[in-house]
């Protein structure tokens, strides 16, 4: 039995000085992103999941990244998932906090630079450490 592909999009953020937004969220450091609203565009649903998840405005598209796969028990469909995960480089152009959506067991923002984002690498999901790799090859 094949199982359910739930489509995702996301996105790695840099402010004005190069950093990259991480999101702490049930114990690992993560980067936002959400699943697919019927009749969305993909590149939609990753700018609106990251402003949900993260209160930062006025996000623009750089490129595309990757797309990553992960399975998960989903309590919705109360059965494993494949979650297809599209990547998107993002920016902003101001400095911003951001606002962590708690509703969504997001607990913190921070902004790290480049060169140390790496020390966060082994409280990270996998796919997440690849999507930063591929990003910053």
């Amino acid at each position: 039995m094949h199982k359910p592909i739930i489509v995702a999009a996301g996105g790695l953020v840099q402010n004005p000085s190069q950093e990259i937004l991480l999101i702490f969220r049930r114990g690992f450091w993560d980067l936002p992103k959400g699943k697919l609203d019927a009749g969305e565009t993909i590149e939609a649903c990753a700018i609106r999941e990251v402003e949900e998840e993260t209160g930062l405005v006025n996000l623009t598209i750089q490129k595309f990244i990757t797309i990553t796969q992960h399975e998960y028990f989903d309590p919705f469909l109360q059965q494993e998932v494949v979650k297809e995960s599209h990547w998107y480089a993002m920016k902003i152009d101001s400095y911003q906090n951001g606002l962590p959506q708690t509703e969504e067991d997001i607990n913190e923002i921070k902004w790290v630079a480049p060169e140390i984002v790496a020390d966060y690498f082994p409280n990270m999901y996998p796919n997440i450490v690849e999507v930063i790799r591929l990003f910053i090859a």
